[in-house]
């Protein structure tokens, strides 16, 4: 249980770390742009990093454009370039674009809790943080993406939580 609340406790410092990095490129409640980040101010965290687009439609769907390679062991192979449902399924990644749509919608951040029990891993979940950014400061057009791997308290229908 201490290593489990221990592994929760730096998750949330690293979501803090990145919250906060984010929050420093907002200009008069503007969002920062994809062109605003440098991945340099966030080194450490790099390897659970996504960066997800917005794909027009008239059913607004997402697409990894890039996933660290900390995901890989995650997901069991690469992700980046696919879409949701090519990541989880189409139930789960209609839960995931329920969360994604409120992000962009809201133009706020979003958080909670994923569980791994899709992939066979009853014991983990991801804490995840996505982080809007748009081009002009208003229209979010990308996600930025953060996943901390911790221990599952219990899992819930979906396996999508938000906080």
């Amino acid at each position: 249980m201490a290593a489990q609340l221990g592994a929760s406790a730096t998750a949330a410092r690293a979501h803090e770390e990145l919250f906060a990095y984010w929050a420093s490129l907002r200009r008069a409640g503007r969002l920062p742009s994809r062109a605003d980040i440098d991945p340099a101010g966030f080194k450490r965290l790099l390897p659970t990093v996504s960066l997800i687009d917005i794909l027009p439609g008239d059913r607004r769907d997402y697409r990894l454009r890039l996933a660290g390679t900390g995901l890989y062991t995650v997901y069991g192979r690469e992700i980046t370039g696919r879409t949701l449902a090519e990541v989880y399924g189409q139930r789960v990644a209609d839960d995931w674009r329920t969360e994604l749509d409120r992000i962009v919608e809201d133009r706020r951040p979003g958080v909670g809790c994923h569980s791994l029990a899709w992939r066979g891993s009853t014991h983990a979940s991801l804490l995840w943080l996505r982080l809007p950014l748009a081009s002009d400061g208003r229209n979010v057009d990308m996600i930025l993406g953060y996943d901390a791997v911790v221990g599952v308290q219990g899992d819930s229908a979906s396996g999508i939580r938000a906080a």
